[in-house]
């Protein structure tokens, strides 16, 4: 796949999947209104999903550059994505999407909206150990191995792995 067609495909990509599910759903829950109990948590949310939406941006474009494909199962990367966000932590588009929502809900101080990220975090967890993890496991072999043992999956290093050189 050409850097070109992975970044087609990314594009769409990131407007059928993080685009419905941090934006399309959330908002057909609240309507984009509502008013938090404290102003406070409005101002919050806002920076909450602005950075959420930072870190999408990034890991994408990093799809793009470095995998030289996509984050969809259906147009994987050919390389193993381990640059960037990817030296803190393996997961952080699934963590980028689930701050998106938890920053919308308190933009809006929607609390159904809280349910919903919990129910986001639950279904991502489980496709990553479920689906995920074994197909990057047979894609990249030992690679992915030594990523997975320096690289923490859901909770961000404090410091960036000095991540292994590529063996695929």
């Amino acid at each position: 796949m050409e850097r070109t067609a992975a970044a087609a495909g990314s594009s769409l990509f990131f407007a059928l999947a993080p685009g419905v599910v941090a934006g399309v759903i959330p908002w057909s829950i609240t309507g984009w209104s509502g008013e938090p109990d404290w102003f406070g948590w409005r101002v919050i949310g806002a920076v909450v999903t602005v950075c959420a939406a930072a870190v999408l941006i990034h890991a994408f474009a990093r799809f793009v550059r470095e995998g030289i494909g996509t984050p969809a199962p259906v147009a994987p990367t050919q390389h193993l994505v381990v640059g960037g966000l990817y030296r803190w932590v393996r997961n952080p588009m699934y963590i980028a999407v689930v701050s998106a929502v938890l920053g919308q809900a308190g933009l809006f101080g929607a609390r159904s909206l809280l349910v919903y990220a919990g129910g986001l975090m639950v279904l991502f967890f489980s496709f990553v150990r479920l689906y995920e993890e074994p197909t990057l496991r047979n894609q990249f072999g030992a690679e992915y191995e030594a990523y997975r043992r320096a690289v923490p999956g859901w909770f961000p290093r404090a410091r960036p792995a000095r991540v292994p050189p590529a063996t695929s």
